[in-house]
């Protein structure tokens, strides 16, 4: 699998506007719980569907589409983050240790 690196607000009006699933994990480069969750998450993401994009958001570069996401899912801004859109709707919501490929993977039905 490989990320989609998320760096516009075309893509996430795109995600928001899109039918089926897709993944956002947001990232703090600087931050060694972050880098932690996402070492985690890549070691087992094999487990979601590979038709499943995975879009990663570099926080420090783009910290404004983190904001706007907060809002367009009705989210609470947190780092590191993993969110599940379903037909533009955040279904879960995951952040820090709680981040998990596997939970991901159990909430896709297909």
């Amino acid at each position: 699998m490989n990320w989609i690196n998320l760096t516009s607000q075309e893509q996430v009006d795109s995600i928001k506007n899109s039918t089926g699933y897709s993944v956002i994990f947001k990232h703090s480069t600087r931050c060694s719980i972050s880098l932690m969750a996402k070492r985690g998450f890549e070691s087992n993401w094999e487990v979601i569907p590979p038709t499943t994009p995975l879009y990663f958001l570099d926080l420090l570069n783009y910290r404004e589409i983190s904001n706007s996401i907060a809002e367009d899912f009705n989210v609470y801004h947190e780092s590191p983050q993993a969110l599940l859109i379903y037909n533009g709707e955040c279904i879960l919501d995951l952040s820090h240790s709680d981040i998990s490929a596997e939970e991901i993977a159990d909430s896709i039905k297909i």
